[in-house]
């Protein structure tokens, strides 16, 4: 059985080097040039630990390669091949929707290639909106009638992408044959024999597990965000109180951290495209909640702008503020939907000269927000500043020494997005400590 990925982004290169790591022949395929050049060279375009070693052993090996084109792809696999599709669903400008374009067109153009050859199965692992597998199934019957189709959600963390595709918490499978579900066992039999939870299931459900997951977690996120604000209100301590509720099992402390909130390219749109496919639907009712959870997420930005001008005496006009993270969370180089990057535009908006610092995501802050200043440390970000904002919580700024960061400010105030650092090391070292939802 050989593989095929189409979409190399960041969940098809991971998906890509794992299965070659699993001890199959594998090819990815992307239409973007010079992404397949560099990957062809051993080089990763995002930062993840763990996957640009994996990927240069299997391409040393001779289990993975990369191509642009389908027919070469389609030759190469032959029949009985599995074909992963694993392109992007960003959110449709304008509407809370998924945009379909990739999805569809990468369905269309491998189903094309793979028109004449024996029976394969062609796996969908984007998240999509539930309903989309069956339109797909029923495209492909009209294309390549000894294709079928099967879906397998993803369930990576960006920062533990390698461990979580290699030693899932669970396997998911949407099918609609015996056959396709004998190949996909065959597929995963080394995870299955490392009893590897696997549910079997059909498209509508595999298709509304991710989204599912991505909605509870968003919705945990921002119960304890809500809880913030009331304990500013009330004067209470939300760390206190998130440590109280996480010795509840029922509850449990896992994604129960109040900070700035939830960022990325997964939990925003997802969420959003979920109530949007909920009313096509009809019962978009069931799902309401779920715009608030989205507001109480980007409340969350805006106080955090409020706490910075506040620390600047009522006004950020002029001040210099170092701003800790770029990324929207540690261990990764992603900035989309990036909290960070959202408050400290927002403050550069105000008037203030915003000096970014993140250990891997500084470059790709530059590219997409070109109107900041960046520095090469924490400590360089932090050189005369007024306040500094902590919005990453980068293990490096953990690490740092309050006392040797306060003999480089111009005013010893920090806020913590993330409350994460130790307020009482800061406050001992004569700072200022601030963070959403403490006194």
């Amino acid at each position: 059985m050989r593989i095929t990925v189409i979409g190399t982004g960041y969940l098809g290169v991971t998906h890509a080097a794992c299965m070659a790591e699993l001890g199959f022949e594998v090819m990815g395929l992307d239409v973007d040039v010079e992404k397949v050049a560099a990957l062809a060279d051993g080089r990763v375009p995002f930062y993840e630990p763990g996957l640009q070693e994996l990927m240069r052993e299997q391409i040393a090996a001779g289990r993975l390669s990369f191509t642009t084109d389908y027919a070469e792809l389609a030759a190469w696999a032959g029949d009985g091949a599995v074909h992963f599709v694993s392109v992007g669903t960003p959110q449709k400008k304008g509407e809370y929707a998924a945009d379909m374009t990739y999805v569809d067109a990468a369905f269309e153009s491998i189903a094309r290639a793979i028109a004449h050859q024996g029976r394969s199965l062609v796996v969908g692992k984007s998240t999509v909106p539930v309903g989309t597998a069956a339109r797909i199934a029923d495209r492909l019957a009209e294309l390549a009638p000894n294709a079928e189709v099967a879906w397998n959600p993803e369930f990576l963390r960006e920062g533990y992408a390698v461990q979580d595709t290699l030693h899932p918490d669970r396997l998911v499978i949407g099918v609609r044959s015996e056959q396709a579900e004998a190949d996909l066992r065959h597929l995963y039999a080394r995870l299955l024999a490392e009893k590897v939870p696997l549910v079997v299931t059909d498209f509508p459900t595999a298709e509304l597990v991710k989204v599912s997951a991505n909605s509870f977690l968003a919705v945990k996120i921002s119960f304890i965000n809500a809880m913030a604000e009331v304990c500013e209100a009330a004067g209470a301590d939300v760390m206190q109180l998130s440590q109280a509720l996480s010795y509840d099992p029922r509850i449990g402390g896992r994604f129960l951290v109040p900070g700035l909130g939830f960022g990325g390219g997964c939990l925003p749109k997802d969420i959003r495209a979920f109530m949007a496919r909920a009313g096509e639907l009809g019962v978009d009712q069931a799902l309401a909640f779920l715009k608030e959870v989205d507001a109480i997420n980007m409340r969350r930005r805006a106080r955090t702008v409020d706490l910075a001008r506040e620390q600047c005496d009522g006004s950020l006009l002029g001040k210099r503020v170092a701003v800790w993270g770029a990324a929207f969370k540690p261990e990764s180089d992603d900035i989309r939907d990036s909290p960070a990057l959202n408050v400290a535009a927002s403050i550069h908006l105000q008037g203030a000269q915003v000096t970014v610092y993140d250990p891997k995501a500084t470059d790709n802050a530059r590219k997409m927000f070109p109107t900041l200043s960046y520095a090469d440390s924490a400590l360089e970000a932090a050189d005369q500043a007024d306040v500094i904002l902590h919005l990453t919580e980068w293990k490096e700024f953990r690490e740092l020494d309050p006392a040797a960061v306060g003999g480089l400010v111009r005013s010893t105030r920090i806020i913590d997005g993330r409350n994460a650092l130790d307020a009482a090391a800061w406050r001992a070292a004569g700072w200022t400590y601030r963070a959403l939802g403490r006194p």
